[in-house]
């Protein structure tokens, strides 16, 4: 009686403090990455930034990182005090997974895209330079979006409210389904555009190291038109060589706080079938709700990291928003 009475209190314990801690960092998460996620949607809007077509993949995957974090995080800090909606009824359930999963999915593939148009740009073929255009970034984005809802429509099926003995109450009801839907997010929102972010800027920074020049427009000097159209593509390359660094960075951050969800999510279908302690599933389910809130600081910090190191092109844009929202 003793040691289950220590076990008891332990757990209590632990649900407590785990609740407080989840509940003050989505605060802090929400706030950081609402206003991080509009101050990049703005500063990206600048004419000197959106008409490249990395800074325009930038734009919308800050969109959806907005919406990701809008729709995930306020029912997380209400759990703490009261009861959410969203985890009573079915089709808020749904909705809101079928949100979470989407426009997460969709800011992490166009964010891969970023650096596929990298190392386009990169490339000494100039065929493969041509297609790093804002209007075939356009096209991306419409296919991403497509196929990304598509590929979360099994959440309305899958998902069902007011559950127990899973890590969230808005959950993948049945086994079959919980598999399903845990591994198309691991391997289609974590897995495949981490790996493919990591090769195209291997392979960014290859063609980078090996080129010794870049093909140049002949220009005839005419009344200091050369100087002017100089000082322009001095200026675009400087915007794309700041992209780059700002791409690899936040590469470096996704991969950091997205992956202790993928591998929490395999270890969970793993031992799906193994007997667990109460105390055990105590502290999986508290992992797991950490490993989901590190993903929200992986959607929270990309204006932060634009802002120390997008150099002074996107330093000036920020910060004329900045004196122009304050006025």
């Amino acid at each position: 009686m003793m040691v289950s009475s220590n076990i008891t209190m332990i757990i209590s314990m632990w649900n407590d403090t785990s609740t407080k801690i989840n509940c003050y960092f989505s605060i802090f998460l929400f706030i950081f990455g609402v206003i991080g996620n509009i101050l990049n949607t703005f500063v990206l809007s600048e004419k000197s930034l959106r008409s490249n077509s990395c800074a325009w993949l930038f734009l919308i995957s800050s969109i959806f990182n907005l919406i990701s974090i809008l729709s995930g995080l306020p029912t997380r800090v209400l759990s703490t005090w009261t009861i959410v909606i969203t985890d009573q009824i079915e089709w808020l359930c749904k909705l809101r997974a079928f949100t979470v999963l989407t426009s997460r999915t969709i800011a992490a593939w166009l964010i891969m895209l970023a650096t596929f148009d990298r190392w386009l740009l990169s490339c000494k073929q100039i065929q493969y330079r041509r297609i790093s255009k804002l209007q075939n970034a356009k096209r991306g984005i419409i296919i991403i979006i497509i196929l990304s809802s598509f590929l979360h429509l099994p959440t309305f099926y899958c998902y069902h409210a007011n559950l127990n003995n899973t890590p969230l109450k808005c959950y993948s009801k049945t086994i079959k389904c919980r598999i399903f839907s845990d591994q198309i997010y691991v391997c289609f929102t974590i897995l495949m555009p981490i790996i493919l972010m990591i090769l195209f800027g291997f392979l960014t920074l290859s063609n980078i190291r090996q080129m010794h020049h870049r093909v140049q427009m002949s220009l005839i000097p005419k009344s200091g038109q050369t100087i002017v159209s100089n000082e322009h593509r001095q200026r675009l390359k400087l915007i794309d060589r700041h992209l780059f660094i700002m791409l690899l960075i936040q590469i470096s951050f996704i991969t950091l706080f997205t992956f202790p969800q993928g591998i929490e999510m395999i270890y969970l279908t793993i031992t799906r079938n193994v007997f667990k302690s109460s105390l055990q599933n105590t502290i999986e389910n508290s992992i797991f709700t950490f490993s989901l809130s590190l993903t929200y600081l992986a959607s929270a910090m990309p204006f932060y990291i634009y802002t120390i190191t997008g150099g002074r092109v996107f330093q000036q844009a920020a910060f004329k928003l900045i004196k122009r929202i304050i006025r």
